[in-house]
Parts: structure tokens; sequence; C-alpha cells
């Protein structure tokens, strides 16, 4: 027959590395009881304490894990807690007491406790059920905060930006110099100059790094949903909040928020973004709680901010409250052989990924890489290269292997004899996949109104 205490070792098809456990209980009766079932667990370390001096002299050995008694002999339980967490304030600490009064496990919970235990018959096994737990969701931390260490080394400066200009390397030092303050920083470049890529880097290489990175792009959610997706909103604020959510900021808590395109938020929108940055709190929508933020903040945007300001389209204190530091990417064509470097980096992750071989560049595909305006940047540039190694031959990338999709059309542009109101569908069409469908952005650079394009695309003369 089976011991039936064989029951409590879920644990034993682990193989982790120990977990050290201290006890701290002054009845040394009920202190191996809890010691003995514990100990069921062969990874577990246990260390008994019979007083709170005992247990701070022993922090050093840095336990995993802490229960302790709510009354003991040198220490009341919230005492205790607070002079643990004065030497270590990420241990989980248990408290396991005879005080039933809700208000003691109250205060104990609020001063940041991980669990509360009332002493009876079944404490032990609600111990042993919450030490799992505690174990598990460490582990999970650990695992996210290695994963996070990776995301930094890949995101270091000369791995995440490929490229060795005169032009990047001023760009690096100031990426350089954000990383090491909390300064808020604004980027501004041209749409597929990696605007992202460098908030990416320099939240990565920063203290930041093991908190959250959290990317927003203001242009890409509808005006009615904005406000819910930043700030959040409690259960029935409107219909259809079934729940309460979360929003970006409250998301981004200890780290940083990326706000892309920010100059598409309207004036009463950043009115509410200025009280939040001001004010460092958010209230979620529909509710009164307020919630502190700690958060760095980088935005970008493809417009002059200076200029939408002037132009009465953007608040001026918002603007002073968020420039920070500038950083202003250089568009491709102003990076020289760069071009090259991204060249070949992109075609060899291209081959990489899908198991191919790598291709060389001839002189002739490099000559014309060289003589492309890239109004789309990188980006285009990497679809570019892409498209290049799957038409080459699988061992070198030619200049036919290399196609110009905005180049041609603009060459066969006035070929064909069309109206003036087919050509403008074109050209509103041909900067709508430019800019990712942002209505926005292709109004403004093309100095037309939105309803334009929007009733073209109603009217299905451009289908977008």
């Amino acid at each position: 027959m089976p011991n039936p205490l064989e029951l409590h070792l879920p644990n034993r098809q682990y193989n982790m590395e120990s977990y050290k456990i201290f006890i701290v209980e002054d009845d040394p009766w009920y202190g191996e009881i809890l010691e003995y079932h514990l100990s069921l667990n062969p990874d577990y370390v246990i260390s008994r304490f019979t007083t709170g001096a005992a247990c701070l002299a022993n922090m050093h050995k840095q336990p995993d894990l802490v229960t302790i008694d709510f009354s003991l002999p040198d220490y009341t339980g919230d005492t205790l807690f607070q002079k643990i967490r004065a030497v270590n304030d990420q241990v989980p600490v248990i408290v396991i007491s005879g005080q039933e009064e809700i208000a003691v496990a109250v205060k104990m919970l609020k001063l940041g406790v991980t669990d509360y235990l009332v002493k009876d018959d079944n404490t032990k096994d609600f111990l042993w059920n919450c030490v799992v737990k505690i174990r598990e969701t460490g582990k999970l931390k650990n695992e996210l905060a290695t994963l996070r260490e990776e995301l930094g080394q890949k995101f270091s400066f000369n791995k995440s930006i490929k490229g060795q200009s005169p032009a990047l390397n001023k760009i690096f030092s100031l990426m350089e110099k954000a990383a090491n303050t909390n300064i808020n920083v604004s980027i501004s470049g041209e749409t597929g100059t990696g605007k992202e890529v460098v908030a990416k880097a320099i939240h990565y290489n920063s203290d930041r790094k093991r908190k959250p990175f959290v990317a927003v792009n203001m242009a890409a959610i509808p005006k009615e949903l904005i406000e819910s997706e930043l700030f959040g909103h409690e259960k029935g604020a409107f219909t259809g909040a079934v729940a309460r959510k979360t929003g970006k900021f409250e998301e981004a808590n200890g780290g940083t928020i990326f706000l892309d395109e920010i100059a598409e938020l309207d004036l009463g929108l950043q009115s509410k973004i200025l009280r939040v940055l001001q004010e460092r709190e958010i209230i979620r929508v529909g509710g009164n709680e307020k919630v502190k933020l700690e958060i760095r903040l980088i935005i970008a945007t493809h417009k002059n901010l200076a200029e939408e300001v002037n132009k009465g389209n953007f608040r001026e204190d918002l603007f002073y409250r968020i420039i920070g530091l500038p950083i202003e990417l250089p568009p491709l064509r102003e990076r020289g052989n760069d071009i090259l470097i991204l060249a070949r980096h992109f075609a060899d992750e291209f081959a990489k990924e899908n198991k191919l071989d790598n291709t060389s560049i001839a002189g002739d595909a490099k000559d014309k890489l060289m003589s492309y305006n890239y109004p789309g940047n990188v980006r285009e540039l990497k679809a570019m290269i892409e498209l290049a190694v799957v038409m080459s031959n699988g061992q070198e990338i030619r200049a036919e292997d290399i196609s110009y999709t905005s180049a041609g059309r603009a060459k066969n542009f006035i070929s064909g004899e069309k109206t003036l109101r087919q050509y403008t569908c074109e050209i509103i069409k041909y900067f709508l996949e430019k800019y990712d469908d942002d209505v926005n952005a292709v109004a403004d650079k093309l100095d037309i109104g939105k309803s334009t394009i929007y009733k073209m695309i109603q009217q299905k003369e451009i289908m977008a």
C-alpha cells in the first residue's frame, strides 16, 4: 500500500535547483511539523529559527522564501516583515499566524506579504500549495528576466542598428546619452527609418531593461477607442465593457511607453496625455481610482512637431513636456555605404530564416543599390533584398534581380494616356501603400483633405 504522504509530492518530478526556505516559528513543535511537511520535497532546503533576530542574522544566505509567525518573542509580524524587506525587497514572505482578525490579515497583505495563513489543521497543506505556486511564479519571473536580458543583448546599439556612417554614429552617441538617463526622448524621421528599433534599443540598454516596453501606434487606433486603449477602463464604463481593462500606460508602469505617430492625437486627448505626464497618474475610463505611474516616455513622429504647434495642431505645453532629447534619424539615402552593409545583413538574415545558402552581392548589383533614392528607407531596402535573394540563382544577387517598385512605377507613370482623375487615384494609392494605409500621413504629405481620400475609397476609386 503506498505511503499516503506520497500524495503530497507533486514536485518530485522536478529537476530544478534547491529551493531555500526559512521558517520562523517560536513554537518548536509546530515549527517541526512545518519543516517535516515541506521537507517531503527533496528540492526544498529548510532552515528553522525561533526568533526574528536569528532569521535576520541569516538573511545573507539569500533564502528563496520566508515564512514567519505573526507573534514572536522579539518582533511582531509587521515589524519583522519590514526588516526582512529592508535586507531583501524581492523575497516572498508568508505570514502564518494564530491571529484570525481580518484587519490584521488585510494590514499585512497591504504591507506586501505574499500570503497570510491562519493556523489550523489545514495550514500545512495550504502552505505546501502556496510554496508550489510561489516557486513556479518565481521561475517564470526568472525566465522572463533572462529573456529580457537576451533581448537587451539583441538590441545593443551595433546589433540592432546596422551601419558605420558618420550620420549613424551621431545617432549612436545620442542613444547612449538617452539610455544613461531617464530623460524623455522624441524620435523623428521619415517612414521606414527605424524609429521603433531606436526606441527599443534605448529601453533595453537602460536601467529599465528588465521592465516592460510597450509600443502604441497612435495612428492605428480608432479615435473612439484610444482613451480606453491608453488609460484602460472599468467594468461597465460603456457598452461592451464587460470587464476591467488595463491600459497601455499602466502596462508600461516601471518601464517605457513608446507613443508612435503622436502628432495624430487630437487636441482633446493631447490635454489628457499632458495631465498624465504632469501628475504621473492615470484614472481608468469610468473609474475614480488613481493609479500612480513611474514610466519613461519615448515618442516618435514623421512630422515636424514644432511646425504642428505653429499650425495649431499640437499643444505647445505638451510639446515642451515631451520633446526631451530629440533624435532625428537620417534617411537611408544619406547614409552612404550603410546601404551595402544593410543589404548584406538582410540577405544573410533572410537566407538563415529560410534555410538557404548565403548569396553574395555582385558589383553591378551594388552599383544599382547605391544609385537608388529609397523613399521607403530601410524598410524598402529589406523588402527589395529579400525579393532579390528569391529571384537570384542562389549564389549571387545580380543587378537584374533587384526590382525598384517605386522607381518602375514613376518611370512608367505617364506612358499611358489617362484622365487627371485616374492619375490622382494612382498617386493616392501609391502613397497609401507607402505609408501603410495611414490616411492622415498621406493627406499631410499630399496636402489634400482626408475626406477626399475617404470619399475615393468609399466610391471604390481606390481599393484600400
